[in-house]
């Protein structure tokens, strides 16, 4: 049995003015890679292994940097 953590996908990520459907897509995009959602429940939220909280948290914040528009 995981020890399990719940995402939710929206206001309370690491992006700004990303939608919900966006972030939980980059998610499930990075679950192929290396398996970590246990349960997806809904539109907004995804049960992960515990251990893989902090990496799947940063591993998100980076990739949606990468997809974040700057003026500089």
């Amino acid at each position: 049995m995981y020890h399990r953590s719940v995402l939710r996908c929206g206001a309370e990520s690491p992006a700004v003015g990303c939608s919900d459907s966006a972030v939980k897509q980059i998610l499930l995009t990075m679950n192929e890679k290396d398996s970590f959602i246990i349960e997806d429940l809904d539109d907004h939220h995804v049960v992960i292994k515990a251990d893989e909280e902090w990496k799947v948290r940063r591993e998100l914040e980076a990739e949606l940097e990468k997809n974040t528009y700057s003026l500089e």
